[in-house]
């Protein structure tokens, strides 16, 4: 399970050329290793998100990143949070799951949800569907990727996906651990409560977990599953530096490339765990009042600046102790 994660969502960086970028990410790679992260998370998207930045912003592909990771680190867990499922076939997840798991000597986590980027999907050609189209699929998904994924030999004849005796040789090093992202109470929860090793509650507050608690237990209960088998934690964007001084002018310099009006920044701040550690450490320590077993963290303003995910890491672990 992931008890501190660190997820890497920004690839425009202040005087970073686009040749330059995988150096940067490794950087924050390590860094996050040697700071007690346990995880190192990228986002499994092709167009920047909204919030974040423009769609014609850097983009790397997630799994040939992580693999790529695999290479430049060697305790931390890899993991997309979390991968579309909509954007590839699920046996050819699986195998790219697996592949993971081999280069990284077993560290790799499948971290999987729906989908939701409608203009990703309508401009690159991946077929978004209604709401109720990617929940089926994400489910018929489950149901081919997991077997694959525990060496069994799987057929589906789904509305979505059809396999025959689909084969995934050689199996994982490792038994890999299954995080579903999301917070919806009706049907995520309940494909957590059914399939996964991990809830990861995403754009949730302290005031919203303990609903989500009560709900995943309830989809527990109806279903027959141990809710102590499943690790719940949640994802959160910060921006911490030594004094809140410095914090402002980290994502001023950001701001100055991303083209965001004092407006913008302003929203940004409002979005952000933002400032100096001891203001940063209180706000996480309200998330982990509510009862979760860990939390995923981001640093998509000043995350590229030295030192900084090492700050960031030093904060979480004195909260979550």
């Amino acid at each position: 399970m992931t008890r501190l994660g660190y997820q890497i969502p920004n690839f425009t960086y202040p005087d970073t050329a686009n040749a330059d970028l995988f150096g940067a990410i490794v950087a924050q790679a390590k860094e996050a290793e040697e700071a007690g992260f346990d995880r190192v998370l990228v986002m499994d998207h092709f167009y920047q998100l909204p919030g974040i930045g423009a769609p014609d912003e850097p983009m790397l592909e997630c799994y040939t990143l992580l693999s790529a990771l695999a290479q430049h680190t060697s305790s931390v867990r890899l993991s997309a949070l979390v991968t579309g499922n909509t954007y590839r076939n699920p046996t050819l997840l699986a195998k790219e799951i697996t592949a993971l798991d081999h280069v990284s000597g077993g560290r790799a986590t499948l971290g999987i949800g729906a989908g939701w980027f409608e203009l990703e999907h309508q401009s690159l050609g991946y077929e978004f569907g209604t709401f109720t189209d990617r929940f089926e699929k994400l489910e018929e998904a489950l149901q081919i990727i997991i077997p694959m994924l525990r060496g069994e030999k799987v057929s589906l004849d789904g509305k979505h996906y059809q396999v025959t005796d689909a084969v995934n040789s050689p199996p994982p090093i490792s038994r890999v651990p299954v995080m579903i992202g999301g917070s919806g109470e009706k049907k995520t929860l309940r494909m957590v409560a059914q399939y996964a090793d991990e809830s990861n509650l995403v754009s949730v507050g302290p005031d919203d977990i303990g609903r989500k608690f009560d709900a995943l237990a309830a989809h527990c209960e109806r279903l027959g599953r141990d809710r102590s088998e499943i690790a719940v934690t949640a994802m959160t964007m910060c921006n911490v530096a030594p004094t809140m001084e410095e914090a402002d002018a980290d994502l001023r310099a950001m701001a100055a490339v991303k083209g965001w009006n004092d407006e913008v920044i302003d929203m940004v701040k409002s979005v952000l765990i933002h400032g100096d550690p001891d203001t940063v450490g209180e706000r996480l320590e309200a998330f982990m009042a509510t009862g979760l077993d860990g939390l995923t963290l981001n640093a998509p303003g000043n995350g590229h600046i030295p030192g900084r995910v090492a700050l960031l890491g030093e904060v979480a672990n004195r909260v979550i102790g």
